[in-house]
């Protein structure tokens, strides 16, 4: 036994219980915080000065520092959490971007400015108390024995709730006992600010139908058909395997045999969605098909058909749950089935939003000043104060992106443990007043993973869960070049 406790003291002194947190947060700062300016592309204005053909604004590198605070006389100075508690201060850092003008394809105006402040962690690798010994720490007025995790935010310590959500790009297969379809498929397409829920559902009649944004309930073979795959024996030879025969399959190809080709199935689906029939409308489908079906896929023409081949795929599925429902439903509550959303993916949310809200606001600004022949330069109308309120406010309040309530808490210091507790908790997105007993049971793929005892009586029972204290998370860093690599190796010829 005391060995055991030796081997679990020595874990602990190279490890921090909230480890995975801070690397998540790292991670935000170093990685995705680019991939997201990234993301914005350039920024072209709708209203430009007369005398100019082409107008674009781009967003280069962002980075931030260590926190540091300015005081009324203007001076800067690195300011410590210990600071930010007494004078009830945000500990957050400046972040700065580098911006440039193009006019007529030349670079005319580049700089480097602030655009807001990110309220940073403490002990992740942008604090101050990062990697210092205990004697530093006490020099500083700091608790040695703080793990550090949360946030410092108008001197209120904040904790971030990790999310459990379900996993994205995965497709879930279930049985309906009521409703008009017998069997339902779901995918949750994600790529960047993208997550579109799609429902795939065979009906009593046989017919499977799609949903997606505003194509409610349109027969699948014909979006496969608007996709490029228009030849029935080609979606049979998809959606059959070896030696399988699905008579169901053959009454979906037979309720859409009038549509011979790629047009006829756009201006069929055109119809059915209530897009405008003007000479474009075959065009606005396809657009739809290359930002909203399957992003993850990719958001160009040539992904067209490897949507329609996935498509294919997954009409497979439910053909199979309509055969042996036992075996290829899914189980929602498999572990392997759910992802945690830990800080650095909230942040990523978070700033991802106001970033665009903070793009609109340039562009607003920007064409404000066009039109009163006012404008000199970009600098005059980036407002920092924009961004650090907003992801400041998100933060305090915790009401976050897309609704939600409760993400940002005040930490609980009614004792160590129970402060080690808050910060590992794990809420699930489900209503605490519904039933959803399955969601609520203590799974077997959970051991290890998550504590199976602590959890709170009454309608939060099983939906709010903590950390097993020696869980690790793992971050998503398979690149799409890495996979490709692990592929090949394993003797697989990609073109």
């Amino acid at each position: 036994m005391n060995k055991k406790n030796i081997l679990i003291k020595k874990y602990f002194e190279s490890r921090s219980f909230v480890e995975s947190n801070i690397n998540s947060f790292n991670n935000f700062v170093d990685v995705e915080m680019q991939n997201i300016v990234n993301e914005m592309g350039d920024i072209v204005p709708t209203i430009i000065p007369p005398d100019i053909k082409e107008f674009k604004i781009k967003f280069d590198k962002i980075w931030i520092t260590k926190p540091q605070l300015v005081e009324a006389d203007g001076s800067k100075r690195n300011v410590y959490p210990i600071e930010s508690r007494l004078r009830k201060l945000t500990y957050s850092a400046p972040m700065y971007l580098e911006v440039s003008a193009y006019i007529d394809g030349i670079q005319r105006e580049t700089f480097t400015t602030e655009i807001g402040k990110l309220p940073i962690m403490l002990k992740s690798k942008y604090c101050h108390l990062h990697n210092i010994k205990q004697d530093e720490l006490i020099k500083n007025f700091e608790d040695p024995e703080d793990i550090g995790g949360y946030f410092i935010l108008n001197g209120n310590e904040r904790v971030l709730i990790i999310v459990e959500d379900l996993a994205s790009n995965k497709v879930f297969v279930q049985a309906n006992k009521t409703g008009p379809s017998k069997y339902t498929a779901k995918v949750f397409s994600e790529k960047g600010a993208y997550r579109i829920p799609h429902i795939i559902e065979q009906m009593r009649d046989g017919i499977v139908y799609i949903t997606f944004t505003k194509f409610r309930r349109v027969p699948l073979v014909a979006v496969i058909k608007s996709l490029g795959l228009v030849k029935d024996q080609d979606i049979s030879n998809f959606v059959l395997g070896k030696d399988e025969k699905f008579d169901d399959l053959f009454i979906n190809l037979y309720n859409c045999m009038e549509l011979k080709s790629e047009n006829d199935a756009l201006e069929f689906l055109a119809k059915k969605s209530g897009i405008q029939q003007d000479k474009d409308v075959h065009d606005k489908v396809k657009e739809n098909f290359d930002k909203y079906l399957l992003p993850h896929l990719g958001l160009t023409q040539k992904d067209r058909i490897y949507k329609a081949y996935t498509l294919c795929k997954l009409m497979r599925k439910v053909f199979h749950a309509s055969i042996d429902s036992g075996s290829a439903t899914s189980d929602k509550d498999h572990y392997m089935n759910k992802r945690l959303r830990l800080n650095g993916d909230l942040m990523a949310d978070l700033f991802r939003i106001n970033l665009r809200i903070l793009i609109n606001d340039i562009l607003y600004n920007f064409q404000r000043l066009i039109k009163r022949g006012k404008f000199s330069s970009l600098k005059i109308i980036i407002r920092d104060k924009l961004l650090t309120s907003r992801i400041q406010s998100a933060m305090s309040t915790g009401n976050w992106v897309g609704g939600r309530k409760g993400v940002s808490q005040n930490i609980d210091r009614m004792n160590f443990l129970a402060t080690l507790s808050h910060l590992q908790r794990v809420v699930s997105l489900l209503s605490s007043t519904q039933e959803n007993f399955e969601a609520r049971a203590l799974h077997p793929t959970t051991w290890g993973r998550i504590c199976s005892i602590e959890t709170p009586e009454g309608t939060s029972i099983g939906l709010r869960k903590n950390l097993a204290l020696m869980c690790e998370i793992t971050q998503d860093d398979a690149s799409e070049d890495k996979i490709k690599k692990v592929l090949e190796s394993n003797g697989l010829m990609l073109k």
